[in-house]
C-alpha cells in the first residue's frame, strides 16, 4: 500500500477519527491536526485499560453496591441465583456503553466490538463468562488473531455457545470445528463439489470436531466457583490420527492431547487465504464494504502480507491501512452507514458529553442507551447469529442493513431526544454538553465558522450550500450574522447567567436536531 502523502487537514483527521473511534470533538480533530497523521495513528493504536463492571442493580444478591461482581459466586437459592445473574447482565449492558462513551480516543472499543462481531458469541447464562470473553477480546484487541482464536476456541463462553463443552469422543460435535473455518479464520468460499468449499472440505470439519474434543466448562452460575472455568478431560478426548483434506496438502495430526487444537489452528494459519480472509473484514469494517478486484489486488493482498510477515499481529496491519494513500481516497469518505452504536455515540463523544452522575443513575442511563441500540438493531454481546450482524457481511446491501423504515425512524427519534430533553432519571438530566460543544470550535462567535466546524465534526460529505445557509439561519433565528455574534458575546461575559446561556443553548440544539437528522451524518 502506498503512503498516504496528500494534505493533512481537518478533513483527513475526521475522516480517520470518524473510523477509528465513536466520535471525536473538534478539539481533538484540531490536536490531530496539529499533530500529524503519524502521532495521531501511534495515538489510536494505544490499548487503554478498562475498569471492571460494578453491581448497582437491587437484584444482586452476593456482592455489595458498588463493587465488583466478575469473581463472585451466584446465590444457590434459584430465585436468588435468576435475580443475580439479572443484575448482573444489566450492570455488564451499563459498563459497555460506559466503555464507549469514555472510550480516551484510541482504537480499543471499535476492535473489542470487531471481535464480538467476528465471534458472534452470546451469552453463556453467566454474566461472569461473558466478562471474561469480552475481557479477552478487549485484552487481545490488537493483538496476535492467531493466539486470540487458540485462547477463544476454549473459552467457556465459546464452549457454551458453539457445543464444544458437550463434544466429545462418544459424541462429537461439528458446531465449532464448522464454524471456525468458516466464520472464524479462513473462510468458507464458493462451493466447488458436493462437500467441498473453496478453502476446505467437509472431511476437515468432522475431523476438526475430534481435534476439538474433550473440553469441558464448570462453574457455571455457581454458588462456590467465583469463575466459569474449561478444563480438558483426556477420557473424553479422541485420539486417534486425524487426516485433513487436500486443501491442507492431506496433512495429518498426530494426538496430542489438550495442545492438539492449537496445532490444528497453527496449520489453518499456515495457509494463506486466513490472513486475506480476516484482512477483508477488517477492510469492511474500516474502510469500504466495496471490495473491488483492483482493492483485492492491491490492498488486501498487501494487508495479509503485512500479516504475515507480523507473525499475524494485527497492530501493523491497521497501522499501514490507516496511513495509506487509499484509505483517505474521497470515495471511501462516507461510503459506510454508521451502526447504532456509531450513530448514537457520535453525539455523545463528539459534543464531550459523558454521563457523570451517581453509580445508579449513572448505570441505568447508560443501560437506557443500550436499548436504544437495540432497537436500532444492535445489541452488543447479542449477535444475531454467529455470523454476527448482517450489516457487516451481507452482500450486496451490507451497512445499509442498518437503514429501514423502522431503524431510521427510531434514529430520528433518538436525535430528537438527544437536542431537546435528554435523558432523565432519578430526577437527574442528561444532556449533549451543547455550551461545550459551542466554546471548543474555533470561531464560535462567528455563525458561517460554526456551521463549517460543526459539519467537519459531523459529516465526512460535503454540505451542500444550501443546506449550509439553513442551518446557519437555525443558528441566528434568521437574523443577521451579527446578531448572533453579539448574542455569543453576551453569553461569554456573563457565562453563567441562564438570561444570557439559554438562548445560546436553543440555537445549539436547533441546529444540532437537524443535523442528527441528515443522510450526511448517518455516513462516516
Amino acid at each position: 500500500m502506498n503512503l498516504y502523502n496528500g494534505p493533512w487537514t481537518s478533513a483527513e483527521a475526521a475522516h480517520l477519527l470518524r473510523r477509528a473511534t465513536y466520535g471525536a470533538s473538534f478539539p481533538q480533530i484540531q490536536l490531530a491536526v496539529n499533530g500529524g497523521m503519524h502521532a495521531c495513528v501511534a495515538q489510536l493504536l494505544n490499548i487503554t485499560p478498562i475498569n471492571e463492571p460494578l453491581a448497582y442493580d437491587p437484584g444482586e444478591q452476593i456482592v455489595a453496591f458498588g463493587q465488583s461482581w466478575v469473581n463472585a459466586v451466584y446465590p444457590a437459592d434459584v430465585t436468588a441465583n435468576q435475580q443475580t445473574e439479572a443484575a448482573r447482565r444489566k450492570s455488564l449492558g451499563a459498563w459497555l456503553m460506559q466503555n464507549i462513551n469514555q472510550e480516551q480516543l484510541n482504537l480499543t472499543q471499535k476492535m473489542q466490538f470487531f471481535w464480538q462481531n467476528h465471534f458472534g458469541v452470546t451469552s453463556s447464562g453467566d454474566a461472569r463468562a461473558m466478562y471474561q470473553f469480552l475481557n479477552l477480546l478487549h485484552q487481545n484487541a490488537l493483538g496476535n488473531v492467531k493466539n486470540l482464536v487458540k485462547e477463544v476456541a476454549t473459552d467457556p463462553c465459546m464452549l457454551v455457545f458453539l457445543n464444544g463443552s458437550t463434544n466429545t469422543v462418544f459424541s462429537p460435535n461439528e458446531n465449532f470445528s464448522r464454524e471456525l473455518l468458516e466464520l472464524f479464520s479462513i473462510g468458507k468460499g464458493p462451493q466447488v463439489a458436493a462437500g467441498d468449499y473453496t478453502n476446505y472440505t467437509e472431511q476437515d470439519v468432522a475431523e476438526g470436531a475430534k481435534i476439538f474434543t474433550g473440553f469441558i466448562v464448570q462453574g457455571v452460575r455457581s454458588s462456590t466457583q467465583s469463575q466459569v472455568t474449561s478444563q480438558f478431560m483426556p477420557q473424553l478426548h479422541d485420539s486417534s490420527t486425524k487426516v485433513l483434506s487436500y486443501h491442507f496438502g492431506n496433512q495429518t495430526l498426530s494426538a496430542n492431547g489438550a495442545q492438539e487444537h492449537l496445532d490444528y489452528i497453527d496449520l489453518i494459519f499456515a495457509q494463506p487465504e486466513t490472513a486475506k480472509y480476516i484482512c477483508r473484514k477488517l477492510y469492511r469494517y474500516f474502510v469500504n464494504y466495496d471490495i473491488s478486484t483492483w482493492v483485492e489486488t492491491n490492498i488486501i493482498a498487501a494487508m495479509a502480507q503485512i500479516l504475515v510477515n507480523n507473525n499475524y499481529e494485527i497492530a501493523p496491519v491497521l497501522e499501514a491501512l490507516f496511513k495509506s494513500e487509499h484509505f483517505y481516497d474521497t470515495s471511501v469518505r462516507g461510503a459506510i452507514i454508521k451502526s447504532p452504536f456509531e450513530a448514537v455515540f457520535s453525539m455523545l463523544n463528539s459534543t464531550g458529553s459523558v454521563v457523570n452522575f451517581d453509580l445508579q443513575t449513572s448505570s441505568q442511563m447508560y443501560l437506557t442507551m443500550y436499548t436504544l441500540a437495540d432497537q436500532m438493531g444492535q445489541e452488543y454481546a447479542a449477535p444475531p447469529s454467529v455470523a454476527g450482524w448482517t450489516a457487516y457481511y451481507q452482500a450486496p446491501a451490507f451497512t445499509k442493513l442498518w437503514i429501514n423504515s423502522t431503524y431510521l425512524k427510531k434514529r430520528f427519534d433518538v436525535a430528537l431526544l438527544m437536542t431537546t430533553n435528554g435523558l432523565t432519571l432519578n430526577n437527574q438530566n442528561f444532556s449533549l454538553n451543547f455550551l461545550g460543544l459551542l466554546n471548543g470550535l474555533s470561531a464560535p462567535a462567528a455563525a458561517p465558522t460554526v456551521i463549517q466546524d460543526l459539519c467537519t465534526v459531523f459529516c465526512p460529505k460535503v454540505i451542500d450550500p444550501a443546506d449550509q445557509l439553513y442551518l446557519k439561519s437555525l443558528l441566528t433565528g434568521g437574523l443577521p450574522d451579527f446578531e448572533w455574534t453579539l448574542q455569543y458575546n453576551e453569553y461569554l461575559a456573563d457565562p453563567t447567567n441562564p438570561t444570557f446561556y439559554n438562548p445560546v443553548i436553543l440555537r445549539v440544539k436547533a441546529v444540532l436536531n437537524t443535523l442528527f437528522r441528515m443522510p450526511q451524518f448517518h455516513v462516516c
